[in-house]
């Protein structure tokens, strides 16, 4: 392969996209794009609105849940009348006391419905958040939450040297979390005007009155500002705020990596079928260049195209995560190692779309399977992260090294290896038997895939040798393969998983 002749294929390819584009098209996507950047604060600030005001709730003004009640958007509050109660136009009813019969007031009455104790369940969550709130308005934090926790997730084989290793006394898997409390000193004023001495009343949930209606509700993981990784790794409150942690802004993030790659595939495998269409990829063929000069020429405009956006992703992302750091070069290391977890990726995406453009028959078939690719890829890729706090079986997908790094964490080579190794043996497996039918024979004619299949095996054999080196060839995607069924079926009961998953590689 010679540099100069790869480069100047490059510089075709990305001159004759170019040229597709006119002004007009430009414009029309940069009135898009400008619509986009007005209207996505507008639509972020507003937040989700799809259950606004799904449940109806019969509360008064005097009722002390019709302050709970307004501050919910998916609540709404309705005259608490006879005539609503008989009528059954509520999801919630609150009593009164002289409008249903042996029911005092504020005692609560619901549907026997699944809507009716889903919104029963909703102004329970709501009655916590606003006692909660209305707590943190004390001026003295200590008497209205007197107990307040303060933790810090290591990781957990952390040795006894570690920092903040052991302050829990144990070696479990809340070994390593640091516990701190504070409770009212003396001389200060508690919650209602008592002195330090006491009990110092009653906890938070009776701050709005007859608060403790509300116990019971079970409180969702938090995907806020508990789990964000755009704070600290520390995480304080009260008791009730603690949730296990949950990297769902790191999946979110290590998303946007795997979207943009979809549209560039796309591109590309048009690109590749247009050379096979009314013979224009004949006078490449023909000239005094080799194949590989062609397929690594055409595809090199893609793949930096690829890693640019995944650079740029990953400096927009990391520059407002504290857990990495705000040393220059703590933030080049992280966004380095994000890239370069993401190439494999980027490779096998190219890779397939190519094999893809090359087996196609036209620009239909071509569509269907460069959907199913996207599907199918992007699924090995973001499955198995959702478990990178959980099971090791996320090291699988090279997403479960950028949530890594996002969350703060370093990744060791052979954590890269694991999680790369195979997917860059299957991009070189796919492009070499793609590279086998990039030929006058097969190009430019209608012949089955089954032939073409034989086609680019046969390119492969030159020898006796040959029939060990199809058998490598297939190693990796035996291993993708393999690996990806583990992910899939771990989750199982243990008595159902092991048989079938040693069924499943059987068939494999």
């Amino acid at each position: 392969m010679k540099r100069r002749k790869t480069l100047r294929i490059a510089r075709w390819e990305v001159s004759k996209n170019a040229g597709q584009f006119d002004r007009r098209t430009l414009a029309i996507v940069a009135v898009v794009l400008l619509f986009v950047a007005v209207l996505t604060p507008m639509v972020a600030s507003r937040g989700n609105t799809v259950d606004d005001g799904i449940y109806r709730v019969g509360v008064s003004d005097d009722s002390q849940y019709y302050g709970p009640v307004t501050t919910d958007l998916t609540l709404v509050a309705v005259e608490p009348t006879a005539e609503t109660y008989e009528s059954g136009e509520f999801d919630v009813f609150v009593c009164t006391g002289d409008v249903v019969p042996n029911c005092p007031r504020d005692a609560l009455r619901y549907k026997d419905s699944p809507k009716g104790k889903a919104a029963l369940a909703e102004l329970r969550t709501t009655v916590e958040r606003y006692n909660d709130e209305r707590m943190a308005e004390e001026p003295d934090r200590a008497a209205a939450f007197p107990v307040n926790v303060t933790l810090r997730y290591v990781q957990q084989n952390a040795t006894a040297g570690a920092p903040g290793a052991g302050k829990s006394g144990g070696n479990g898997p809340g070994a390593g979390n640091e516990i701190t409390t504070r409770t009212t000193t003396a001389g200060e004023t508690r919650l209602g005007g008592s002195d330090g001495a006491g009990t110092g009343g009653v906890g938070g949930r009776d701050a709005g009155g007859r608060g403790g209606s509300a116990n019971g509700s079970v409180a969702a993981p938090s995907v806020g500002a508990g789990s964000s990784i755009f704070v600290d790794n520390e995480r304080q409150g009260t008791p009730s705020d603690i949730s296990p942690p949950f990297p769902f802004e790191s999946l979110v993030l290590a998303f946007a990596f795997i979207l943009p790659m979809n549209f560039v595939i796309q591109a590309y495998a048009s690109s590749v079928i247009e050379e096979r269409i009314n013979d224009r990829g004949e006078l490449l063929l023909v000239s005094p260049v080799s194949r590989g000069d062609i397929i690594v020429g055409k595809t090199l405009p893609y793949f930096v195209g690829m890693v640019a956006i995944a650079t740029v992703t990953a400096v927009g992302i990391l520059q407002f995560t504290p857990n990495v750091g705000t040393e220059p070069l703590a933030v080049a290391g992280a966004v380095v190692t994000a890239v370069s977890a993401v190439i494999p990726i980027a490779l096998l995406f190219l890779a397939s779309a190519f094999v893809g453009a090359m087996f196609a028959r036209s620009f239909k078939e071509l569509t269907f399977v460069t959907v199913s690719l996207s599907v199918f890829l992007t699924s090995y890729a973001f499955v198995p992260s959702v478990f990178t706090d959980v099971h090791p079986i996320a090291s699988i997908s090279p997403l479960s090294l950028v949530v890594r790094v996002l969350q703060g964490e370093s990744v060791a080579l052979g954590q890269y290896a694991f999680s790369t190794l195979p997917l860059f043996l299957t991009a070189g497996v796919l492009f070499a038997l793609g590279a086998g039918v990039y030929r006058e024979e097969d190009m430019f004619t209608q012949r089955p895939v089954t032939l073409k299949a034989l086609d680019a095996l046969d390119s492969q054999l030159h020898g006796m040798r040959s029939v060990a080196k199809c058998s490598a060839l297939s190693i990796p995607f035996v291993f993708v393969a393999e690996l990806l069924a583990v992910a899939l079926l771990f989750a199982l009961p243990v008595d159902l998983s092991i048989p079938v998953l040693l069924l499943a590689i059987a068939f494999i």
